[in-house]
């Protein structure tokens, strides 16, 4: 058959990964994690491969700053079993005092892959609470505005 198409497939070798910097002060935690998630896999380029690491480096700051819509903050529960009977459970309200990094993370990874592709996309993102200071100075983040109202 002339002129046909043939559908690219992109090769972990050929892959630039950018690194990509996100200031989460006043954002929505869920529209703020979906944006990041495609990012992660890297729906964001027309060279996307679902079983090739597409995806770029995301560095989230202000990750205390982040906001809930609704009563989320105060009737939001997050559970995790411990393997003895009964579970634990901790309100968003605590968490996010006590460990914003981790939502923010947590709610990413639930919208990633659950495979082996999808823990390594997951390593790709950093988490700080607050100010400018990350270690990936060098790589020299762009900076980018997600979860735009």
């Amino acid at each position: 058959m002339i002129g046909m198409n043939k559908t690219y497939m992109a090769k972990p070798n050929e892959i630039e990964q950018k690194w990509w910097l996100v200031d989460a002060s006043d954002k929505v935690v869920g529209r703020l994690a979906s944006d990041i998630a495609m990012i992660l896999m890297g729906k964001h380029r027309p060279t996307y491969t679902p079983h090739v690491d597409t995806g770029d480096y995301v560095v989230v700051t202000n990750v205390d700053k982040v906001v809930f819509t609704g009563k989320k903050l105060d009737y939001k529960r997050y559970t995790r079993y411990t393997g003895y009977p009964g579970l634990r459970i901790e309100m968003a309200r605590d968490r996010l005092e006590k460990r914003p990094e981790l939502l923010l993370s947590e709610a990413v990874r639930r919208m990633l892959p659950k495979n082996k592709l999808g823990r390594k996309m997951l390593m790709k993102l950093k988490c700080y609470k607050s100010g400018e200071q990350h270690p990936h100075q060098p790589q020299n983040p762009e900076v980018i505005e997600l979860a735009k109202k």
